[in-house]
């Protein structure tokens, strides 16, 4: 049922009869009081509809308070809804994209009328800006037609605009340029924009994907709107005869005079205008100490007073809880206490109701259970996502969240892609070890080009032992791999660098190649061995199953439902289960843990949970007993936050089968822990344990089923590669609308931490300061202490007592405190969403992969998250590196897959085990995965043992490359040399040919002449050929070996293109081919070819 039932049913309440006659005039207000829940919303959404002329403006006293409007009036306004939100940093330009963009193009709706209501903050409409100017003159709106601007200009127009100009758009406020083509990703726009010119015509306008960098659709018009408030270089403009479109303006001055404002708790608002304004002043004024040239205060806030008279100029509907000038009388909803009897019981009433549930898989599991008790009840179910209910004289409206007493977690949609992390193996840099199939490890010296008879070819230079040189074609790139060791943050040695021609190499890589050969066949027999051994069958879901995974408090991501899926189904079957299921910190392992857990416990059976901090046990107990309050089973923890005694009375009740979950560190390995009846083992990071736990954990998974998380990732390869050996399940997909994570590299700076923290506190967050040294914490936490004299700061580290670690822990959960002084501790698993400012002191000593799992304790929601490191003025080289790659990518770039890499060597490594990456480290990881990819084909009957066909060598008398002026970057030309010399078939070279031509224009020579020889090669290998000659209008072909093709089928195939045939020999065949006419000689050949490779396979014939 529509939600437009919702105001329906308002509109037939007393209400709003009233209230449609008593509307404030301009500089009048109507204070309103009995609005529950989200009632204030549907009354908004009512009057826009009843109203359809003005325009409506929420402001709310806090971020959370506007989002929470904001996500109301989207699910029950039918009109434009948008937010106009406030600055996180404090000078004029925002720097976090997702805040500037959303402002430029509220306000940009909002000029051209296109707006019905907008919601902001009292702060944000109290903030000035130039944006409305800068959008009046620079807004670009460009469409395919006479009166196109030229590309000069387009250029010319995003400069002064503020984009910044990158060799590939990988993300919002980028544009690039390449040849005739500019690629733009900008505010105000829903795709990223691919523009190309024929001379100064503009010939096509289309979408584009930036992942794959591939067209899309073609678009009818784009609007760029300009990043910066100023044209880029342009001086300020202050002074009030200076010009009214660059005169800085509050939202205030920007709406129409018949405006109606809404004020949600104006006493708030008033309290967050002073606030604002007095410490603006404190600010900036450390800001100017610091030598920054800032504005003055007048001219980023409006003063308190002035903010007042504009806000007392508009007409105003003042909600507040106390005495009012009218009351709704609405009352909140009845509690449900996840009780479905009385649900339902409740819903059989007079009074009809609506029952609003966050998605659609929430409202088929409610409908399930409600169904299930039978008879008629008074009340429809719809997906919507309000923030509360409310009861009003003609409908009852409840929400799905209340009933299962869940908090409301809101996640907004990110406004602005960004490129998806490729499955690349990363970018070459000069000085990188390399691996060659045949010569060993050498170092990569960079491209170089080189002439080849008549030909130029783009070569990648290796430098050897010696300082031998080779050059290998980078049409032969794929007998190249990057080194990667598997040491831990690159501490381990450089690797030996091996001798042209030498025997070093050969036995390396005969020894590797048995060693995964064994291992591979080892892990199937292992495999072969469970899936034959009895296990304990568990029965289906039941209904309280259904309701405990409807309870859950966010949707479940696509990977997540899957991961569920196969491990309920694993439990369901009668073999043992021993499942690994992979999935990055806050990507939902736990839960999926929870559901098998209470599957089991239904089974009959217990449970272990066995993590390796108690720091860890703690939470995951406190997940657990939250998610299973509602049923009849008994969560126990057994870790040093508890007594000797305790422990004891804790395994006597485990023995006796009365504690149904047990969850705790190494200590439930110990000898004297016995189970009336274990079912599950649960094994959160089992890389994490000592040699002697691993050895009991492997007798257990004899009898019992098992299920491994690991935060720590694997290469998706090895995944692949591994799927048929072991039970593995992957969740990839992060939760929806995570922001990327701003990281600065700093020294430590009273002004810079002030305003970090301040800027978290003023949205409502809390904040990480990591310190690494016990006996100097809490001179530290001091410091903070006065950097931040609002916030509530608290101490945790290892060495306290376990009591007092555990409540500042709960505390920190709880959101009692603001900023939480630590150690290591937090490292893993610690999940505070509200948390997004992250400072690590000393960061020079920490590893990157420790540093990238403390940065991931932040930017777990859609707000923007801040991550400071702060260091000394010198650090040792290899630290510089480390932090350099943290601070120059937010999560989603480049330097997100180096850091990536990193962890997924650790992740391989405790996969592999140790004697297996002795032999990776050996041939380096890239390498050793592809060799482990091809045996497990191979031995699961899946591929051909070996190679597949060799390509012939293919010489041409013409330059075959991407030019540099065609392809400028180095890395996007290493990857498609990469993919060409990867591909199997001709029609994986026509692909690669079509994205040069959409990405950077037409072909010229050489790069056409390129293609054309990765096609003799593809295709020649499959018909045994050896060599190809071009020379002129001649050819001259040389088969392998014992290839036989049939001739008469090859000879037909050339007179068919007009190329003459005469043989120079018959073993091997040796041909010579002379162009009569028609298309040039290189396309005739490859067209000739193919026709015989498609008729060797319509006649089912193979050529060895």
């Amino acid at each position: 049922m529509s939600l437009s039932l919702l105001l329906d049913g308002f509109e037939r309440t007393g209400f709003a009869f009233d209230l449609r006659s008593r509307i404030p005039g301009r500089g009048q207000a109507l204070g309103l009081a009995g609005l529950p829940g989200s009632s204030g919303a549907v009354m908004l959404a009512w009057l826009a509809r009843a109203f359809p002329e003005r325009l409506f403006t929420v402001v709310a006293a806090t971020p959370a308070d506007a989002e929470r409007w904001l996500t109301d009036l989207q699910h029950v306004a039918d009109t434009p809804v948008a937010l106009y939100p406030q600055r996180e940093a404090l000078g004029e330009e925002e720097p976090h994209y997702e805040i500037a963009g959303e402002r430029a193009e509220t306000l940009a709706a909002l000029l051209e009328g296109r707006l019905r209501v907008v919601v902001t903050t009292a702060r944000a409409s109290q903030e000035r800006t130039r944006a409305a100017g800068g959008l009046r003159e620079r807004t670009l709106r460009i469409r395919v037609g006479v009166d196109a601007p030229t590309l000069s200009a387009v250029v010319g127009a995003l400069e002064r605009m503020g984009y910044a100009r990158a060799a590939t758009v990988a993300e919002v406020a980028q544009f690039s340029v390449r040849g005739g083509i500019v690629d733009v990703y900008g505010f105000g726009m829903a795709h990223p924009a691919r523009l190309e010119w024929w001379g100064d015509r503009l010939d096509s306008l289309r979408s584009f994907d930036l992942t794959s960098q591939r067209s899309g659709g073609p678009l009818d018009e784009i609007t760029v709107l300009p990043i910066r408030a100023d044209p880029a270089g342009a001086p300020a403009v202050t002074a009030p005869d200076a010009g009214r479109s660059l005169a800085r303006q509050s939202l205030l001055e920007l709406l129409p005079g018949d405006t109606l404002l809404v004020e949600d708790s104006p006493r708030a608002n008033l309290e967050e205008v002073d606030r604002s304004w007095r410490e603006a002043a404190h600010h900036l004024d450390l800001a100017r100490r610091m030598g920054e040239d800032v504005p003055a205060r007048e001219d980023l806030f409006e003063a308190p007073d002035l903010w007042s008279k504009r806000r007392g100029g508009f007409a105003r509907l003042a909600i507040q809880g106390t005495a009012a000038d009218l009351n709704a009388g609405f009352f909140p909803p009845e509690p449900i206490e996840r009780d479905i009897r009385r649900l339902r019981s409740l819903l059989a009433g007079e009074v009809p109701s609506l029952v609003l549930c966050d998605n659609e898989g929430q409202l088929e599991r409610l409908d399930e259970l409600l169904g299930e008790g039978g008879g008629r009840l008074n009340a429809s179910l719809a997906v919507g996502a309000l923030d509360g209910g409310f009861v009003m004289r003609s409908l009852r409206v409840l929400t799905d969240h209340e009933i299962f007493r869940r908090a409301r977690r809101l996640r907004r949609t990110r406004r602005y892609r960004q490129a998806a992390p490729t499955g690349t193996t990363g970018q070459l840099a000069a000085g990188d070890y390399v691996v060659h199939l045949e010569h060993g490890i050498g170092i990569y010296r960079g491209i170089d080009s080189i002439t080849v008879g008549e030909s130029a070819l783009d070569v990648a230079v290796l430098e050897y032992e010696g300082g031998d040189r080779l050059n290998v074609p980078l049409y032969r790139l794929d007998q190249l791999e990057r080194y990667r060791s598997g040491g831990d943050d690159g501490d381990q040695p450089p690797p030996r660098v091996h001798r042209l021609g030498g025997t070093v190499w050969q036995r390396v890589r005969d020894r590797a190649r048995q060693a995964i050969q064994d291992m591979a066949a080892e892990l199937l027999d292992l495999y072969a061995r469970r899936k034959v051994t009895a296990g304990f069958a568990f029965p289906p879901d039941t209904r309280w199953q259904r309701e405990l995974e409807s309870a859950f408090l966010y949707e479940d991501t696509p990977d997540q439902r899957k991961a569920t899926e196969a491990v309920k189904r694993a439990l369901e079957q009668p073999l043992p289960m021993d499942l690994l299921l992979v999935g990055d910190v806050g990507y939902g392992k736990t839960e999926v843990a929870v559901r098998a857990a209470f599957k089991v416990v239904q089974g009959g059976k217990q449970v272990a949970v066995l993590v390796p901090a108690t720091i860890l046990a703690d939470q995951h107990a406190r997940t657990f007993t939250e998610r299973l309050a509602d049923f009849p089973v008994k969560v126990e923890v057994l870790s040093r936050f508890r007594t000797t005694k305790e422990q004891k009375a804790a395994l006597a009740r485990l023995a006796a089968g009365e504690i149904d979950v047990i969850i705790g560190t190494h200590r439930l390995l110990s000898a004297d822990v016995g189970f009336k009846d274990l079912g599950l083992l649960v094994v959160d990071e089992e890389h994490r344990f000592g040699v002697r736990h691993k050895e009991r954990l492997k007798a257990l998974r004899t009898s019992v089923d098992v299920l491994t998380l690991t935060a720590t990732p694997i290469p998706r390869t090895l995944h692949l590669s591994l799927a048929g050996l072991r039970d593995l399940v992957l969740i990839e997909t992060p939760p929806r609308d995570r922001s990327p994570i701003l990281t600065f590299v700093e020294p430590w700076d009273d002004g810079l931490l002030e305003e970090a923290l301040a800027r978290e506190l003023d949205r409502g967050g809390q904040a990480f300061v990591v310190h690494n040294r016990i006996e100097t914490i809490e001179t530290i936490a001091a410091r903070i202490r006065a950097l931040a004299p609002r916030a509530r700061v608290a101490v945790g580290h290892g060495q306290m007592p376990a009591d007092a670690l555990e409540e500042v822990m709960r505390r920190f959960v709880a959101g009692e405190v603001d900023i939480l002084v630590s150690t290591m501790i937090v490292e893993s698993g610690l999940d505070v969403p509200n948390a997004n400012t992250m400072v690590v002191h000393d960061a020079h000593r920490f590893g990157l992969a420790q540093l990238y799992q403390l940065r991931g304790r932040v930017g777990r929601s859609h707000r923007r998250a801040y991550c400071y490191l702060l260091v000394p003025d010198a650090v040792d080289p290899d630290a510089e590196d480390r932090l350099k790659v943290l601070e120059h990518h937010t999560d989603l770039g480049a330097g997100y897959r180096i850091a990536m890499k990193d962890l997924e060597l650790r992740g391989a490594g405790n996969l592999l085990g140790s004697e297996q990456s002795g032999h990776a480290q050996a041939v380096g990881f890239d390498l050793y995965l592809r060799w482990l990819d091809e045996t497990v084909k191979a031995l699961r009957g899946q591929g051909v043992s070996g190679e597949r066909p060799a390509p012939p060598e293919v010489v041409l008398d013409r330059a075959a490359q991407l030019p540099d002026g065609y392809v400028a970057s180095d890395d996007v030309k290493l990857d498609f040399y990469r993919r060409l010399a990867r591909a199997e078939t001709s029609g994986d070279i026509q692909l690669l040919r079509d994205e040069l031509r959409e990405r950077f224009g037409p072909l010229p020579e050489p790069a056409e002449t390129l293609i054309h020889m990765a096609w003799l090669r593809t295709v020649g290998a499959t018909l045994g050929l050896q060599h190809v000659l071009v020379r002129g209008e001649e050819a001259r072909l040389t088969f392998r070996e014992g290839a036989v093709p049939r001739f008469a089928g090859l000879s037909a195939a050339m007179d068919h293109v007009q190329l003459a045939v005469e043989v120079r020999r018959t073993v091997p065949l040796s041909l010579r081919l002379h162009r009569l006419g028609g298309e040039a000689l290189v396309p005739a050949l490859i067209r000739a070819l193919e026709a015989v490779q498609e008729a060797g396979r319509t006649a089912g014939a193979t050529v060895h």
